[in-house]
């Protein structure tokens, strides 16, 4: 074997958690650093659509598609309108993230390796990627491993969110550009679950438009397009004046199981994989950029790239509570949700889907909700973890299925528009 490139830094998955870790690298001056991104995919363009809260005023500014200080949230009997000031909710695409971390590569002089990473070898003072321990295409000091994985042993609660989007163009003005539609629970509730449909307006005239579910299992391909088709129906979208431009699928595990963050010295996982996804929600882009800077920070400074935990460990504990509550129907998903924003600051709740309130902010969160269903489920989640300590009998194995692409082509578009469309990747929020 001859002798092996070495880099100081490998990012292990090219996606969006290592295009902002690249991007915050270029922000903050990082030089003399060898990088590597050893991925089999050179990934660029618009693959995939992220939203997430945020202040304005920061990096992003210029990259977003659209953002908004106004948000509906809605249920079948309350219509609220809620200004999210001084946060704004904000959507971002693939393509500008991409070209931003193309940018960064040629500043920091990056190498990319066209290639898959099967083994991470962390032998204490550097870690061999490769394809086995004989071959390993690099040798790093540090590991940033990006690449989606289930979490090292089943939750007590494994639901996922899945969804569908239609990218729609109609042809007369008809979204409002100045507010989005966070959550609209008038749509069709699953026997075991919460849906909503989802409104993220670009202009007038173009608008993402999603159907979402959490739930434990995903939807026929068929049935996405009916949902979403309802739910065009219910807004008063007329699908003889539309056309679907694009079509996004989804997949995102919502789980109480663990994600292990460092499974060795010198490798760290980030994004989903490291614990980036607010179980309770899927929200995960916010922590993703948090991480980022940290790692960043961090690799200016001389100190080691590893990030704070994404989530505070009250959260972690509270989205168990919340997942278990709405698995066992303890509570009803839209009156839960709609009681979190009836009874809190806008911004309160928001900043709490976030893992951003303090402690007495999360008090308050709590004692918005119903008692006696929250605490069945507190007890219930503390019975199932001293359980599985005393008797440590294992859960059944759990994965993420992919997102389900194709299916009867929707408004506007003939089925082979449809089936390449449907091979988008996934929203991310």
């Amino acid at each position: 074997m001859g002798r092996l490139d070495e880099v100081d830094l490998a990012l292990v998955g090219g996606g969006g958690a290592a295009s902002l870790v690249l991007a915050a690298l270029a922000r903050h001056g990082v030089q003399d650093l060898r990088v590597a991104v050893v991925d089999p995919v050179h990934r660029r363009g618009q693959d995939r659509t992220w939203a997430f809260w945020d202040r304005p005023g920061n990096d992003l500014d210029e990259l977003l598609s659209a953002s908004w200080s106004r948000v509906e949230v809605v249920t079948a009997q309350t219509h609220r309108t809620l200004d999210v000031a001084p946060l704004r909710y904000a959507m971002l695409r693939s393509a500008p993230i991409y070209d931003r971390a193309a940018e960064a590569e040629r500043r920091l002089r990056v190498t990319r390796v066209l290639a898959s990473a099967d083994t991470l070898s962390d032998h204490g003072d550097g870690v061999l990627v490769g394809g086995d321990a004989d071959r390993p295409v690099l040798r790093a000091g540090w590991v940033l491993d990006s690449r989606p994985r289930p979490p090292e042993r089943p939750g007590r609660t494994n639901w996922l969110q899945h969804f569908r989007g239609w990218w729609l163009e109609t042809d007369r003005p008809t979204f409002d550009p100045a507010r989005a539609v966070l959550m609209d629970f008038r749509t069709p509730q699953p026997t075991r679950g919460v849906s909503f449909g989802y409104v993220l307006p670009v202009s007038d005239r173009y608008a993402l438009v999603e159907y979402t579910e959490f739930s434990p299992h995903l939807l026929t391909g068929a049935a996405y397009d009916r949902a979403l088709a309802g739910y065009c129906d219910l807004l008063g979208l007329d699908p003889a004046r539309f056309t679907v431009a694009e079509v996004e699928n989804g997949v995102i595990p919502m789980t109480d199981g663990p994600f292990v963050a460092r499974p060795s010295p010198r490798v760290v996982r980030l994004g989903t994989a490291g614990g980036a996804t607010r179980p309770s929600t899927g929200f995960t882009f916010a922590a993703m950029y948090r991480q980022a800077d940290q790692v960043a920070r961090a690799l200016a400074a001389g100190r080691p790239p590893v990030p704070a935990p994404a989530y505070p460990l009250r959260h972690r504990w509270m989205d168990a509570v919340a997942l278990r509550a709405l698995d066992r129907d303890l509570v009803d998903g839209p009156e839960f949700f709609g009681r979190l924003f009836d009874r809190n600051p806008a911004s309160r709740v928001l900043r709490f889907l976030d893992g951003d309130t303090t402690v007495a902010e999360d008090l308050a969160v709590m004692r918005s909700t119903r008692l006696l269903p929250m605490l069945t489920a507190t007890v219930g989640d503390a019975g199932d973890r001293l359980g599985q300590r005393i008797v440590r009998s294992p859960r059944p194995a759990w994965t993420v299925p992919p997102p389900v692409v194709g299916s009867d082509p929707p408004p506007g578009r003939s089925a082979e528009e449809a089936a390449g469309e449907g091979e988008r990747g996934s929203p991310v929020r």
